[in-house]
Formats: structure tokens, C-alpha cells, sequence
């Protein structure tokens, strides 16, 4: 790929065209590779396929940089030149490659059933392979009694696809097969012939696929400006028609994004060939013709906007959630094993080398991967062995849509029970429930299941909602499948939600029946989490203000910070003992850091943090939110509110007299935004009475945002739990001077314009 490093210095160099290429236009002239400072590289050129390979004479230097060129003397076979002369740059490491490839996922999946008759067969690989090592004769199908399937073979990305030439038979068995004939860019053949089986069904795929879901989603905001950007099929794709030319990426004024793109398992990645730019709305598209295994293009363009923040993202990626769990014991035999990440990943980068399953003593399993959402599922070729002891791994090569790795592997172990899996999963609750009236016209449909299910069977196609196309995701550690409608529903209108028979658990079984459950719309609009970016790890942050503490109490779980000079931080010290104007007392403990434009650890994210936190705020007012909810009063004290968008039609927000209660009606995703002109005013009548935020039913903290025009007064007294992240332009205040009453504020306290001051506090981070 463009930028990659450690590429290997006996690696043949690959370039895939969007279409068919007049062979004749390739020549050591339109087709070359420079190293340091432009030197000429000596090689062959062939081409099969969609796909050019240059082939050095001799090894490339070690850790040197070289550059490849494709220039428009090259033509298609209707005699088009290539717009512009194409260039990207790689750096070798030091050692020759010597690992033989793999092959990682198949599709159809070996013992799959009901395959359509008019599937093509998908091979996808480890590594970039030498495309004209794949051929009918090295990727083979045979059908019942071993009659070898007539048929043709192409390649592309790291995917080689076998297209029978005419049906295959109803209900009969097959087999493909990739010889050790098959061998990588670096000449490396596979370890042993890879076998594996299904079977088909009696019916045609008519079925037009999908796109499930994408990374970014939707109107996201604060995307990193170097991360690259994923959309997940319904189901199995022709790598042929995934190109730039059918998966683009276009800025603003419809400017087209170069880039390319790869294709694994059911996830497209779109790879930019520069960062893009900061605070700028992207829209990425995938046209009709994109195809499905079957021949069948989608329906109409999926399209889909996002907006990128100002910073790159550099924060590993995590693992979230396993299945089965570490620990876990009486496992079925027959069940896959999937692993749950914290943000999205390269598809590229999740392999059977980098996601592993070993035995006793160290024994490997042999298996495939897919990607799909968040999700990597590890497929064994065969069940597993009764009451025996596994270690699952993913290692630190798998990386996320940024290029960063995990921190350090990540390894858990399980135990097979004696028995495999047989019985159906079911669904266990929904959100909305079954009857629901007034649900918002932008949902989020949830729906649990009694078990673990299969990640690449949870798609818009087996779940849905009666007229509304959707993306679909699913969370392997709650068991929670989410639906989100791309447009908003129909107010006032009685929508019917199924999940059907197509989705299965992780053993494989089905549901046993179609579930189905109806709500009706209201009116109301419920907003969506918004990014933080860099203001997010802050649990107070005072702008070019600074922040003030006053008591010897205070405590804040995060990072503080400013984007003026360290002397406008007075009363903390923080984890590496830097100290800001301590005194006996006023002396507030910062368990993570202390970041100003003069601090040690330096001013990048304190600046970048003022950026930032000014973007929040901008994307929680009206105009960025319309259709905030007007309670007829600025009094919120009281009042149980569940997720919405409330605007103040007064300017100010007050909770005094009593508690406010946020119910999220057993959502955990619901979200409150409240959005004020003027003041924010917590506690009283007077400074007395400190008031709370109370979270019922599934609530959470990082969920609830306060937009505020002016200041914010918070428990001037003392005491009380404020909850939620409070923007206010003119600084926030926290207790009052002398109060030796602890006041809590599970959120986090940032002033744009002026500063925030706290006495004797205990802010806490919400989790994310």
C-alpha cells in the first residue's frame, strides 16, 4: 500500500487498475520503480487479470525507500489513458520474506449450506499474492465424485475469485481447492493444498446485497484526519467491481478523494493517499455497480457524509469483548470465536497469522477470519476437540482504520464442553418495547439475544424495519444488535421491526422463527452522542482562562488544562508531581495530567483540546441541533425527563427546589443535549440547598451534554452530583470558597472564554 513500511526486499510490486488494461501499454516506461533519489529499478513487467506486477532483478535495498509510478501511457482496452500519472512510496525492512501465505477466509464458508446456485467462490489471502500463480488449475472447484467445475479465475487486492461457467447443481456438494502452486509476491507457496467444502441450495441468489453498516457512521464527527474509511456488505462481494471508481470518496464541492481500495471478506476499505483535511465534511459512495457474488449490484448508490476533526488519531486500539469469555468453560464444539475491538480496524490486518487458536501444547487450529462492524470471527475448519483447553490471540499486527496496533497482544483462554451447540438462540428483550407509542422518528432499535451470535448473520437484510433502509451493527459483549433508519421514520406511523431466521448464533443455528415486534412514531427527535475529540480524556479544561481550585479536597480523575500558560492553573498538582501555585490550602490531586501551552508535558493537546472543545460546542447548539423540546419552563428541578433535545425558550436552565431525573427508558445509548442561551444555575433556592442529576434506568453520564451561552453555577454551597459534560462560554463555577462539603460532578467542566473555578470537587471522567 501507499506509505507502508517493512515491506519485504524480496517482495514483487503489485498495481491493480479498476478495469481491463491494454497489456501492450505497460512498459518499463509507464510502469517503473525509483529509489533514492529517482534511480531507475531494473524489472520485468506482467500482467493478469485487473493487475500489473513489477518484478526486480535483485532484492531491493534494506529499510530504503522506493517509489512506484504508473503514468497515462497506460490505457484501458477501449484505448482511455489513465487521468494523471499515479504514484505511491513504500519502505523495505531489513529481511527477506520467507512465511508462506494462508489462506484466510473463503466465501462460501467451508461447510456452508444453501449456497446459491449462481455464487462465484471467493479465496482470500494473508498477504498481496503473485497474481499469475492463481489459475483454474491452482484454484480449483470439484462437484460430486470429483468432476472438476469449468470455470475462470481472477484476482484481485488479496482475493481470488473462481466464476463457474454456467450454474452450479441444486444440493450437491463442492469443494475448493488452493494448491502450493499458489505463491506470494515474494515467491513463497503455501504450506500445503487448502481444501474445504459446502453445499448448495435449490434456488438462484436474486437478491440484491446491501450495506450493512460503515466506519465512520453517518454523520460523524471529529474523524481522525488520517484514518481510513470501511463499508460492510450484506453479504459475500465481487472484489472486481470494488474499485475507486465504485467506492469514492468526495470532499467538499464534490472533490474526489485519491485513494485506493481493498477488499476482504465483506468489508470494503477506502485508503486516502493523504491525510485529509481538518474540519471538513467527506462523503463516501458506493454505486450500483458493486455486485454480489451472485451477479446482483445494489439496489441504488449507498451514500454517506462524515466530518473529520483536527487531529490524526494515535490511540491504540483496544479489545473489548470475547466470545467465548476468558474463562469460559462447557464451550460447544461447534462454536467460532470472536473478538470485539474498540474502533474500527483494517480488515487487511485480521488474518488466521494475527487472530490465532491454539491447543495443548501449543497445537495452531486451523480456521479463517472475517471482519465485520467491530467484530473479527475466527471460523475453525472442523469442530473442536471435547473438554480441551484453548488459547485465543490477537496480536499486535492487527491495527486500526489509523495504522495504529494494538498496545500488546491480547491472549484469554476457554474450554470445550463435551456437546456441540444444537439449540436455537432467541430474543430477549427490545428497545423499543413491543407497543411502544410516541418513539422517536430517529431511533435506534435494539434488540438481545439469549446467546453469542455470528457477526456476518446480523445484517440489514436479517434485521429490519418495515420500509426504512438501515445499517446494522452488533456488540459481541452485550449481545445487542443496533438498526439505525438512514433517514428519518414516518411521524405518527406503526412500524413493524423482524429479525429473522437468516440470523444465527455463534454454533451456527438459526432462529427457530421470524421475531417480530411493532412500536408507533411520535413526533420527537432524539440527538446522537457528539465527539469530544481531544477535549474528551479533560475532566476540566478553562480555555485560555485557565482553571482555579480552592480546598484541599478536590479531586480530579482525568486531565485538567489550558490553552493559555501554565501560571492560569492555581491549586494542583498532577500524577508526574508538577505543581501549579500549591499551597497548603489549595492543593487539588490530578490523577492524569496537567496540559498548558508552557506545561512539561507540552501544549499540543491543550491547544488541540481548545479546538476541540470550541467544536463540541458549536455541534450542541440549535443550529447544528434543531427541534429542542421547549418545556415552558426554565425550572428543571423536579421534572423526569427522558432522551431528547431540550432548548430553553427563557435563555436559562435552573434545577433548584428538587432533583432532576434522566430516564433512558432502558436504553443505554439514549442522550440528552440541553441547550441554553444565558445561564446554567444547579442548587438552592439559595446556597443551602445543593441539588442532583439522578441517572434511572440504564442512563449514562457520557451521555448527557449541557451547551451553555454564558455561565454555569453549579452547587454554590457545596454538595450534590451534577452529571454530564457542561460547555458554558463563560467559564464554570463549582462550590463556593470555605464550603467544606464535597460536590461531585461526574462529567466534566469546561469554560470557552473564561475560567473554571472549584472548591473542594470530585470530577469523574465518564466512562466511554
Amino acid at each position: 500500500n501507499s506509505n507502508a513500511s517493512g515491506v519485504a526486499t524480496n517482495q514483487r510490486v503489485n498495481a491493480t487498475f479498476s478495469e481491463g488494461i491494454d497489456p501492450t501499454t505497460l512498459t518499463a516506461a509507464s510502469y517503473r520503480l525509483t529509489g533514492p533519489g529517482g534511480t531507475a529499478i531494473a524489472g520485468t513487467i506482467t500482467y493478469l487479470g485487473q493487475t500489473a506486477t513489477f518484478t526486480p532483478n535483485t532484492a531491493l535495498a534494506n529499510s530504503t525507500p522506493y517509489t512506484g509510478t504508473v503514468t497515462t501511457a497506460v490505457k484501458d482496452l477501449a484505448g482511455n489513458a489513465l487521468a494523471s500519472n499515479y504514484s505511491w512510496t513504500f519502505t523495505t525492512g531489513a529481511a527477506l520474506d520467507t512465511q508462506a501465505p494462508t489462506v484466510t477466509s473463503t466465501d462460501p464458508n467451508s461447510n456452508a449450506t444453501g449456497v446459491p446456485t449462481n455464487q462465484k467462490v471467493n479465496a482470500t489471502f494473508s498477504e498481496g499474492m503473485d497474481p499469475t500463480t492463481i489459475t483454474n488449475v491452482n484454484f480449483r472447484l470439484t462437484g460430486p465424485g470429483g468432476t472438476p467445475v469449468a470455470g475462470t479465475v481472477t484476482y484481485v487486492g488479496q482475493t481470488a475469485t473462481f466464476t463457474p461457467n454456467s450454474a452450479l447443481a441444486n444440493s450437491a456438494a463442492y469443494t475448493g481447492t488452493v494448491t502450493t502452486a499458489v505463491k506470494d509476491l515474494a515467491g513463497n507457496a503455501l504450506a500445503s493444498n487448502y481444501n474445504w467444502t459446502f453445499t448448495t441450495g435449490a434456488a438462484a441468489d436474486t437478491l440484491a446485497p446491501t450495506v450493512t453498516s460503515t466506519d465512520p457512521n453517518n454523520n460523524a464527527t471529529g474523524v481522525p484526519t488520517n484514518q481510513k474509511v470501511n463499508a460492510t456488505f450484506s453479504e459475500g462481494m465481487d472484489p472486481t467491481t470494488i474499485t475507486n471508481v465504485n467506492f469514492r470518496l468526495t470532499g467538499p464541492g464534490g472533490t474526489s478523494v485519491a485513494g485506493t481500495v481493498t477488499y476482504v471478506g465483506l468489508t470494503a476499505t477506502f485508503t486516502p493517499n493523504a491525510a485529509l483535511a481538518n474540519s471538513t465534511a467527506y462523503t463516501g459512495t458506493v454505486t450500483t455497480a458493486v455486485k454480489d457474488l451472485a451477479g446482483n449490484p445494489l439496489a441504488s448508490n449507498f451514500t454517506w457524509t462524515f466530518t473529520t476533526g483536527a487531529a490524526a488519531d494515535t490511540t491504540a486500539p483496544t479489545v473489548t469483548a470475547t466470545a467465548p469469555l476468558a474463562g469460559a468453560t462447557n464451550v460447544p464444539v461447534n462454536q467460532k470465536v470472536t473478538v470485539a475491538f474498540s474502533e474500527g480496524m483494517d480488515p487487511l490486518t485480521l488474518t488466521n497469522l494475527t487472530f490465532t487458536l491454539q491447543g495443548p501444547g501449543t497445537t495452531a487450529i486451523a480456521g479463517t477470519v472475517t471482519y465485520a462492524g467491530l467484530t473479527a470471527t475466527f471460523t475453525p475448519n472442523a469442530n473442536l476437540p471435547d473438554s480441551t483447553t484453548f488459547t485465543g490471540t490477537v496480536t499486535t499486527a492487527a491495527k486500526d482504520l489509523a495504522g495504529n496496533s494494538l498496545a500488546a497482544n491480547h491472549t484469554w483462554t476457554f474450554a470445550t464442553g463435551a456437546a456441540a451447540d444444537t439449540i436455537a438462540p432467541t430474543v430477549t428483550a427490545t428497545n423499543p418495547l413491543a407497543g411502544a407509542t410516541d418513539v422517536a422518528i430517529n431511533p435506534t432499535l435494539r434488540a438481545t439475544f439469549s446467546e453469542a451470535m455470528d457477526p456476518t448473520t446480523i445484517t440489514n437484510q436479517t434485521f429490519t424495519v418495515a420500509g426504512a433502509p438501515a445499517t446494522v451493527s452488533y456488540d459481541v459483549g452485550t449481545r445487542v444488535a443496533r438498526l439505525k433508519p438512514t433517514a428519518n421514520l414516518t411521524p405518527n406511523t406503526l412500524y413493524t421491526a423482524t429479525i429473522n431466521t437468516s440470523a444465527k448464533d455463534l454454533a451456527g443455528n438459526p432462529l427457530a422463527s421470524n421475531f417480530s415486534w411493532s412500536f408507533t412514531t411520535g413526533q420527537r427527535l432524539v440527538p446522537q452522542p457528539v465527539a469530544l475529540a481531544a477535549i474528551a480524556p479533560f475532566g476540566s479544561f478553562g480555555g485560555g482562562a485557565g482553571i482555579t481550585n480552592q480546598g484541599i479536597l478536590t479531586v480530579v480523575n482525568g486531565d485538567i488544562g489550558t490553552s493559555g500558560a501554565s501560571t492560569v492553573i492555581t491549586g494542583f498538582y498532577d500524577s508526574g508531581n508538577n505543581q501549579y501555585t500549591v499551597t497548603p490550602l489549595n492543593a487539588g490531586n490530578v490523577t492524569g495530567t496537567v496540559f498548558t501551552a508552557t506545561a512539561p508535558p507540552g501544549s499540543t493537546a491543550a491547544a488541540q483540546g481548545a479546538v476541540d472543545a470550541l467544536n463540541a460546542f458549536n455541534n450542541l447548539s440549535p443550529a447544528a441541533m434543531p427541534g429542542g423540546i421547549n418545556l415552558g419552563t426554565s425550572e428543571l428541578g423536579g421534572l423526569t425527563l427522558r432522551p431528547g433535545i431540550y432548548q430553553s425558550a427563557s435563555g436559562s436552565y435552573m434545577i433548584t427546589g428538587s432533583d432532576l431525573t434522566l430516564d433512558a427508558q432502558n436504553d443505554p445509548d439514549a442522550v440528552w443535549v440541553f441547550q441554553m442561551a444565558t445561564t446554567l444555575t444547579v442548587g438552592g433556592p439559595g446556597a443551602a440547598f445543593p441539588r442532583s442529576v439522578i441517572l434511572a434506568n440504564g442512563a449514562q453520564a457520557k451521555n448527557v451534554y449541557w451547551q451553555v451561552g454564558t455561565a454555569a453555577t453549579i452547587n454554590a454551597g457545596g454538595g450534590g452530583t451534577m452529571v454530564g459534560t457542561i460547555i458554558a462560554r463563560a467559564g464554570v463555577t463549582i462550590s463556593t470558597a470555605g464550603s467544606l462539603i464535597l460536590s461531585r460532578l461526574n462529567g466534566r467542566a469546561i469554560g470557552l472564554d473564561a475560567s473554571v473555578t472549584m472548591v473542594n470537587t470530585i470530577i469523574n471522567i465518564p466512562a466511554p
